[in-house]
């Protein structure tokens, strides 16, 4: 009786879902509505918690003006960076967590929602 008790306990637990985390945003506010969501994941496939993504966006007349962008993504790996200019340079997002490193490029004037699943290596 005690065991069945207790394997329904199991049970229940383990039937429960998991909440999913709030995804981090970075409100870059840069005169424009473009955006990029990562998803970042190790070399074994999952996620990655607080892998740090950092830009440096050049933007305006003969772009001139020039931001440091940096956020860290969640337990799920995700991060979400908003109010990129449209008119821009290419923006390369460096992605690391200690020795693990890629890199992910956006042409906002192409892309401007980039969605991007960065593997670190």
């Amino acid at each position: 009786m005690l065991a069945a008790a207790a394997m329904l306990g199991l049970v229940l637990v383990s039937s429960q879902a998991v909440a999913p985390q709030e995804v981090p945003v970075l409100k870059a506010n840069l005169g424009g509505d473009c955006s990029a969501d990562f998803m970042v994941r190790g070399g074994d496939g999952q996620p990655v918690y607080n892998a740090t993504i950092h830009v440096r966006v050049r933007y305006g007349f003969m772009s001139v003006k020039r931001s440091d962008l940096e956020i860290g993504t969640n337990a799920d790996g995700k991060a979400r960076v908003e109010g990129l200019p449209s008119k821009a340079k290419p923006l390369t997002y460096d992605v690391h967590k200690g020795d693990a490193k890629a890199s992910v490029t956006q042409d906002v004037a192409d892309m401007c929602h980039g969605a991007f699943d960065v593997p670190l290596k």
